[in-house]
């Protein structure tokens, strides 16, 4: 199997698709070398600071508060706040020698079914690409892990920390993209997985009750279900959009040309929903498309009667 990452031509291929860790994936005694490329980029307009007087962009410098003097990076070392003011110093060495065996080694511990883990687990995705010694290797897990629907869970060092980490085969090239020929390829995405500590459990917020929610009323359900039904459709990231980043845009764009700003839209007001039923029928009128995009199939009415000439039924009336 022949990997290729996706992409947008080659600039933008190097500017997205940036090596972040290279080392070793093993699963079992199989070993073979990999590299990790970031899956995603988020794309945002972005601002600096100006001094408003010569519009000169603003620096952010290490100043020591004691003497309010510029610190050099010769004279910068790292400490760990142990207390509120006190501080362990660590050297970089020391934070090197740290690492653990997994630093190169992205290992495999351990399978599980593809559906028992949440994705409020995901952190970061990645892209694994086998180097190409590993093609073949490659193919052997990707293709092992698609016939038994399963997920793997590894863990490897980046970045001063030890990360679990979800391995997962994916389309990586959808056919939505504007890589290759549009036809689907497969390969290995990672998801980097928070710790079991690090993840906010939503029952540490009080708002959310152990007891078991009340069953609905059946009306209610079968509305709610219509609706669902009714914005059912496949998934197509491509037909959305950052309508933020496009206004920020926009505005920016026509204050260049010294042109009025755009009329952008606002927010809705929206009030808590008192009766639900009325809420969802509301959803459902809604969501229903407008008469001229009904087909002729789904919109069928019976023809009026020429004019000047009445119906059968209406003779037949006035005839009893």
């Amino acid at each position: 199997m022949r990997w290729q990452p996706p992409g947008c031509g080659a600039e933008a291929s190097n500017m997205v698709m940036a090596r972040v860790w290279s080392g070793f994936l093993s699963f079992g005694l199989v070993t073979l070398p990999v590299r990790l490329h970031t899956g995603a980029r988020g794309r945002r307009v972005s601002f600096h600071w100006l001094h408003d007087q010569d519009q000169q962009r603003l620096r952010q410098q290490m100043i020591c508060p004691a003497d309010n003097q510029l610190v050099p990076s010769e004279h910068r070392v790292r400490g760990y706040a142990y207390a509120k003011g006190s501080y362990l110093i660590l050297t970089d060495a020391e934070i090197r020698a740290a690492a653990p065996p997994t630093q190169k080694h992205l290992k495999i511990v351990q399978f599980c079914a593809a559906a028992a883990v949440d994705p409020a687990w995901f952190e970061t995705s990645y892209y694994l690409v086998p180097e190409p010694a590993g093609l073949r290797a490659h193919a052997l897990l990707l293709r092992a892990m698609q016939q038994s629907q399963t997920v793997a869970l590894a863990q490897f060092a980046m970045h001063q920390r030890e990360s679990l980490a979800l391995v997962r085969p994916a389309e990586i090239t959808p056919p939505y993209s504007e890589a290759g020929d549009g036809s689907p390829r497969h390969g290995l995405l990672l998801h980097m997985l928070f710790y079991a500590d690090e993840l906010h459990l939503a029952g540490k917020f009080g708002s959310v009750s152990t007891a078991p929610p009340a069953e609905p009323p059946a009306a209610e359900m079968d509305l709610a279900r219509q609706l669902i039904a009714g914005l059912l459709g496949p998934f197509q990231p491509e037909k959305f959009h950052d309508r933020y980043r496009a206004n920020l845009e926009a505005l920016i764009e026509a204050r260049r040309e010294h042109q009025a700003p755009p009329l952008l839209a606002g927010a809705p007001r929206l009030a808590p929903v008192v009766d639900i039923m009325q809420a969802l029928k509301r959803s459902l009128e809604a969501s229903k498309p407008p008469a001229a995009e009904i087909g002729p199939q789904q919109g069928k009415t019976k023809p009026a009667p020429p004019a000047g000439k009445k119906s059968t039924r209406s003779s037949r009336r006035k005839a009893a």
